[in-house]
């Protein structure tokens, strides 16, 4: 099993920024890829960033945090970051950690979420 914890949220005023920590434990050579998802109450949970594990290939974004949003990895810590700027209210939402294998099929595994809150 992988276990995913979420931190760094918190409450920030609109054009603040924030940097959310991911740290993956337990069979971690299961996963070759993380991300981060964000929902908002009432609606569906989106997809936000992901990075690769491996140097194989690069990393994505949601056009809506492009240019704002950077992920990041450290690999020897099993963490991954999501360094987020210029925050709106748009950006208020419970972020998830995400962690998949290679295969589409395979498992997948997911943190319990960090609140993020953006005042205007």
């Amino acid at each position: 099993q992988v276990q995913l914890v979420e931190s760094g949220g918190g409450l920030v005023q609109a054009g603040g920024s924030l940097r959310l920590s991911c740290a993956a434990s337990g069979s971690t050579f299961r996963i070759n890829t993380m991300g981060w998802y964000r929902q908002a109450p009432g609606k569906q949970r989106r997809f936000v960033a992901r990075i690769p594990l491996s140097s194989g290939g690069g990393t994505a974004y949601a056009e809506s945090v492009l240019g704002r949003f950077t992920i990041s990895r450290d690999n020897a810590k099993n963490t991954v970051y999501l360094q987020m700027n210029a925050l709106n209210p748009e950006d208020t939402a419970v972020y998830y950690c995400h962690a998949m294998s290679g295969s589409a099929s395979g498992p997948e595994y997911w943190g319990r979420g960090t609140q993020v809150t953006v005042s205007s």
